[in-house]
């Protein structure tokens, strides 16, 4: 999709059937407050499956989403769902509402 931007320093691991929107950033690693030539360690940012990143939405570093969590356009996720079934979304995220379970194929 256009304007996605994925940077991977502390490592992504993405589910299968996940969907991602145009302007989707997912970013692994911010940068030192007092250096900014050197990026913060963390863990990696986990995206389960039969997620749905919408359009313009922002994935942090170390978070983990649960599978079939659904982040609403223009999110912020500065924090991990791992719950299963759920809409996220604002900024930050927080839970919207729960979804029933993903019925669609994988």
């Amino acid at each position: 999709m256009p304007g996605q931007y994925i940077q991977a320093m502390n490592g992504i691991v993405i589910g299968k059937n996940v969907r991602m929107g145009p302007g989707v950033k997912i970013i692994s690693a911010n940068h030192d407050l007092m250096n900014f030539n050197v990026h913060t360690q963390s863990g990696p940012i986990e995206i389960g499956n039969n997620c749905w990143l919408s359009a313009n939405s922002i994935i942090l570093p170390g978070v983990k989403l649960g599978n079939h969590v659904v982040c609403a356009a223009g999110a912020v996720v500065t924090k991990s769902f791992p719950d299963n079934n759920c809409l996220i979304g604002g900024v930050p995220a927080v839970v919207i509402k729960q979804l029933n379970c993903y019925v669609g194929k994988i």
